[in-house]
């Protein structure tokens, strides 16, 4: 296993290295001995050598085939193995079901989910033949609580944290572990690259409280804790022999709320979210 190695001996490749959560875990895996392997859609291919204790940035597009395996493949000839995915790459959309065309829909789901499946079914083979390696998905709290307004992302979580049960038992055999971590609110550029639905006007049906919504969860996320703690915990995790099947990291209400979920009655739990986001 991953953790069972020397950090300058264990291959990392993160998606979505170039801002945020991921560019949070490439740097903090490197600077502690991790051979990283980052990815984005605009770094170059093959990749610029990096100096010691910095990752290397490789061109990966997650909603393209070839892109998945052209990368893969490089670094697994590049470093001879390939021992931890983290698979963090992901979009935001934000607005009303109803207002949702379903080619925004599926562009949320092509990233989120299908980009995960994509990287997997590339690396696996990969780990397969070595016995041994981890696979860690970057989920979030709203699969937990499902977010008003935010429906199409939480639903591609939801798929997500379903893809990741399933791999778990599966890969098992082969001594392939599999995970996730799922953050809370976490103060990155985020939020400020997310993207609206085209039918998100104040004509729409839902405009002005879905607007209101929105700007109280886009203030918690402003406030919220630092990437660098999604880093220190994927390190753990790599080193943990046993991981368990998922991690929740994030503001300590937030882990409370998603607790208290699984206790309080439906209708309970519902009327305070509908209270807390100020929903009639």
């Amino acid at each position: 296993m991953p953790g069972s190695r020397r950090p300058e001996e264990t291959v990392v490749l993160i998606t979505g290295a170039s801002s945020g959560i991921g560019k949070a875990c490439a740097e903090h895996l490197a600077r502690d001995g991790y051979r990283v392997f980052g990815t984005s859609r605009y770094a170059p291919f093959p990749p610029d050598a990096a100096p010691p204790r910095h990752p290397v940035m490789l061109q990966m597009d997650v909603n393209q085939d070839e892109s998945v395996r052209r990368a893969v493949d490089f670094i697994v000839r590049d470093a001879g193995r390939l021992d931890v995915v983290v698979n963090n790459a992901g979009i935001g959309i934000a607005g009303a079901v109803e207002d949702t065309s379903i080619e925004e829909a599926k562009a949320q789901l092509e990233t989120n989910f299908f980009g995960v499946l994509r990287v997997c079914r590339a690396a696996l083979p990969v780990m397969r033949r070595q016995g041994e390696g981890l696979i860690v998905n970057i989920s979030s709290l709203g699969w937990v609580i499902a977010l008003p307004f935010q429906a199409l992302y939480s639903a591609s979580k939801f798929a997500l944290e379903g893809l990741t049960e399933a791999l778990r038992l599966e890969v098992r055999r082969f001594g392939i572990r599999v995970t996730s971590i799922q953050p809370g609110h976490t103060r990155t550029g985020f939020t400020d690259r997310r993207v609206r639905m085209a039918a998100w006007t104040q004509e729409s049906a839902y405009g002005p409280y879905a607007e209101r919504t929105l700007q109280i969860m886009e203030h918690d996320v402003r406030n919220g804790g630092g990437p660098e703690k999604v880093a220190v915990l994927l390190e753990q995790i790599i080193r943990s022999p046993n991981p368990a099947p998922r991690y929740r990291v994030g503001p300590a209400f937030q882990r409370l709320a998603a607790a208290l979920k699984g206790i309080l009655p439906a209708r309970t739990f519902e009327w305070a979210l509908a209270q807390y986001y100020r929903i009639p």
